[in-house]
């Protein structure tokens, strides 16, 4: 199969769906990260330890994991192998698509990971060269010239997505050996998620889970990678980029997803994803008259 350069930008240029089948002989480096679309990650070689929310998965060739719009992830790359890997990225748009022609849902498997905040997916050796071939038969319709390819690209996807979403559901409990958590650090993430709007600091988790906040701090950075401050914001910087994808205002977005100083939200979104919210709403919603940032230093 074809395989590509490394991109770091993780930037979708596609409207509705993206194929990227990489290979690095030296790990590269990637940054704790999110993106506002669906990622399917099919891991082919390579010494890896993918953090995603906390959790930390040890994985094996043929593991695919599943990644929404709101998970913070990085993979954990180490030396001595090449690391080999297909990522499929996949748009809301394309989803309501085929929930309008299907009638079936596609995200379901997506969403149910993310409740239970257990991503792996791990086929058996049939499923795995199955998925293989879909992927091969992908990427060949994908540089082909002929009429229609670009038909029979989507028709692999769609037929990858059914064997992914049925592997997803037949998943052996034996895999959980493969996961490093701290039950904890799980519910503190929960609570975290399920209260991003309310005055999160470090002292008043410590109290409410009971326990030291110097142990708690260093107990959370070693699981997530991220200090709390570091997580706390970038979740809800996630939320307000997806509220502004939704269609939300610039200023509605920083109150919902709690910023208390608008002025500071603005200079952490820029920080965050390169542009202002207002820019980056324009860029998502062509047209749309967003309300002015200048007068709040951005």
């Amino acid at each position: 199969m074809y395989k590509e350069a490394f991109n770091p930008s993780q930037i979708m240029m596609e409207r509705y769906y993206e194929f990227h089948h990489t290979y690095n002989e030296t790990p590269p480096l990637v940054e704790f990260h999110q993106h506002p679309f669906y990622e399917i990650f099919f891991f082919l070689s390579g010494n890896v330890n993918y953090i995603i929310e906390g959790r930390n998965y040890k994985l094996r060739p043929g593991d695919l994991l599943l990644t929404g719009n709101s998970d913070i992830h990085r993979p954990d790359i180490h030396p001595g192998r090449p690391y080999e890997r297909i990522v499929i990225w996949l748009a809301d748009d394309f989803f309501d698509y085929l929930q309008d022609f299907y009638g079936e849902d596609f995200t379901a498997c997506f969403t149910d990971a993310a409740l239970k905040d257990y991503r792996l997916i791990r086929p058996d050796s049939e499923r795995i060269a199955h998925l293989k071939n879909l992927c091969f038969q992908m990427q060949q319709a994908k540089h082909s010239q002929e009429r229609g390819s670009r038909a029979l690209t989507t028709a692999y996807l769609i037929e990858f997505l059914v064997y992914v979403s049925r592997a997803y559901y037949d998943a052996p409990d034996s895999i959980q050996k493969d996961i490093t958590e701290n039950e904890k650090i799980n519910q503190v993430i929960t609570y975290i998620n399920e209260n991003i709007t309310e005055n999160l600091t470090l002292d008043e988790l410590a109290v409410r889970f009971f326990t030291s906040k110097y142990y708690f701090s260093r107990q959370f950075k070693q699981f997530t990678g991220l200090s709390l401050y570091q997580y706390i914001m970038k979740k809800r910087l996630i939320i307000a980029r997806n509220l502004l994808r939704a269609g939300s205002s610039v200023m509605d977005s920083c109150f919902q997803c709690g910023f208390n100083d608008y002025s500071n939200f603005l200079k952490a979104f820029k920080r965050e994803f390169g542009q202002n919210p207002g820019s980056y709403s324009k860029t998502v919603h062509p047209g749309k008259t967003i309300e002015k940032e200048n007068n709040h230093g951005i």
